[in-house]
């Protein structure tokens, strides 16, 4: 394969012209970032948002030139930009001035938020989001062996790990291949253990820091999504990043979810995390499938004794109160922990242990639930700030 470097692939940047400006886009500083990994290119272009819509076909020359290179596999172009802060409102004593427009008037008042129409993911049936208000709740550990008890359950599944930031799917599925485009357009997702997987940690080394801004991780999200060839599925599993940032909004204003579960540990704190993302999908007509319980409880493997070390129950009172299903408690066991690590999750690696029974009883509600909708997945919603 042939060698593939930076500099090369910013020397055939140098061939895409803006016909508006007559320049190349290395010229005109459009390019801000470019990592190669394994025949796979990324290239970040920084744009003015006052152009960002009608700059879609240089961003498509940019990843057609770079695809065109000997040795490339796939190539993928993002756009971002950074918007100036609105100007201050003049104030109404300001004489010689005409007033400024009240909150939530002028142009500002009902902007929609991010960019770009719908995106479709064909041939999937049913897209959740797993979620979690705050990090260290075992949110990936869930949705991996959610998604490996759906498998096991029949159901058609794949698996998308949306965690721009910090990807763990490689680590917990054992991947060391990198996902191959048969068609320079499309990325082949990696199948394990009978799931369709794709991560960003796939093209990425591991101990690289991923110094991206919002827009950009929403871009790469996007093509994570409809530039993959995840086939026929039932269910697409996405494990998002904690919190309610601007991947979550991407994926709820422009994807067709069918439903979202969120993840949380028993203590008050969590659970006022969670219930921040909870009604952040609800907001934006999400439904939310439940919640789960981890790190429920532990039991000692030595005298078996039952500690609450995190307490006991929060996750499902929580769901009682805020009239959603509870899906289910997952204890703090150690076994889970060792077999994520080593890249063969609890669900595959004890298939007929208890705790693996756990996860594909907590599946089989969250199946349950999707099979007897009949509504099918809900329209994207339009959002709005104002």
């Amino acid at each position: 394969m042939a060698q593939i470097s930076e500099a090369g692939v910013r020397s055939v940047l140098e061939t895409v012209i803006d016909p508006v400006t007559a320049k190349n886009v290395v010229a005109l500083g459009m390019v801000g970032g470019i990592a190669v990994r394994g025949g796979h290119v990324a290239v970040t272009l920084d744009v003015d948002p006052a152009r960002g819509p009608s700059l879609e076909p240089l961003r498509q020359a940019c990843e057609q030139a770079v695809r065109a290179m000997p040795g490339v596999l796939s190539a993928t172009a993002v756009m971002t930009s950074e918007r100036p802060a609105p100007a201050a409102a003049p104030r109404p004593h300001d004489h010689g001035h005409g007033h400024g427009p009240a909150p939530g008037q002028g142009a500002a008042a009902g902007k929609t938020t991010g960019g770009g129409g719908r995106i479709e993911v064909p041939g999937v049936k049913h897209i959740i989001a797993v979620a979690s208000g705050k990090g260290g709740v075992g949110k990936s550990t869930t949705a991996v062996n959610l998604a490996l008890g759906l498998a096991a359950n029949g159901v058609a599944t794949g698996l998308l790990d949306a965690d721009i930031y910090g990807p763990s799917m490689p680590r917990m599925l054992d991947v060391k291949e990198k996902p191959e485009s048969l068609d320079g357009k499309a990325l082949k997702p990696i199948e394990r253990y009978g799931l369709r997987t794709m991560s960003i940690g796939y093209i990425v080394n591991e101990d690289t820091p991923m110094i991206w801004r919002g827009p950009m991780v929403s871009s790469a999200l996007e093509q994570m999504l409809r530039d993959v060839q995840w086939g026929e599925l039932d269910v697409l599993v996405v494990d998002m990043p904690p919190g309610t940032g601007d991947a979550q909004l991407t994926l709820a204003q422009r994807v067709a979810l069918s439903g979202a579960v969120i993840v949380s540990t028993p203590q008050d704190i969590a659970l006022v995390d969670a219930r921040k993302g909870l009604n952040m999908f609800r907001k934006v007509a999400v439904p939310v499938l439940g919640i789960v319980e981890n790190m429920s409880f532990f039991v000692c493997p030595h005298c078996g004794e039952r500690s609450e070390i995190f307490g006991h129950g929060g996750a499902r009172e929580e769901a009682e109160k805020l009239g959603v299903p509870f899906l289910g408690e997952v204890p703090l066991h150690l076994d889970i922990r060792t077999t994520s690590d080593s890249g063969h999750p609890i669900v595959v690696a004890q298939p007929d242990g208890p705790h693996a029974q756990i996860y594909r009883n907590i599946a089989g509600r969250v199946w349950k639930q999707l099979s007897a909708s009949q509504r099918g997945p809900r329209a994207a919603p339009r959002i709005v700030v104002r």
